[in-house]
């Protein structure tokens, strides 16, 4: 599983506000893509995951805004996986434009089954993560 992978973003317009700035709400559809993608560039997918009876729930979300995005701003966003626990899978991301670091956000996910009901990380999950932890550290 990788630890962290980039995607780049071209700022559309119905994702601003009428002043042609990113409206705040649009980020953490970002982070969702970026978390997919990291998913797909790790070997995996949210699909094979639910063809498992297995669901991806956002239990947290916050962001601290820096400086905002405009419509056509061509973005590159950093998704992080922090830690992995027993239930939980948290990330970090980082959007920047041209270097410039817009905003910081972090997103916990657990996983539940088709009732609602709390799961265990997929536990190829928690090895894989434990592994690349024990190469970072």
């Amino acid at each position: 599983m990788l630890r962290e992978h980039e995607i780049e973003i071209r700022v559309r317009y119905p994702e601003c506000d009428p002043m042609g700035f990113l409206h705040h709400s649009r980020v953490f559809i970002y982070f969702e893509m970026g978390r997919t993608e990291l998913l797909r560039a790790s070997g995996g997918n949210y699909r094979q995951w639910e063809e498992r009876g297995l669901y991806v729930v956002v239990v947290h979300a916050e962001c601290r805004y820096y400086q905002p995005a405009r419509y056509d701003d061509l973005l590159r966003l950093r998704t992080i996986v922090k830690r992995v626990t027993a239930y939980k899978i948290e990330h970090e991301y980082l959007l920047y434009r041209d270097g410039d670091l817009l905003c910081r956000g972090n997103v916990t996910l657990a996983i539940v089954d088709r009732s609602g009901q709390v799961q265990p990380v997929p536990e190829e999950v928690r090895k894989e993560f434990e592994a690349s932890e024990s190469k970072v550290g």
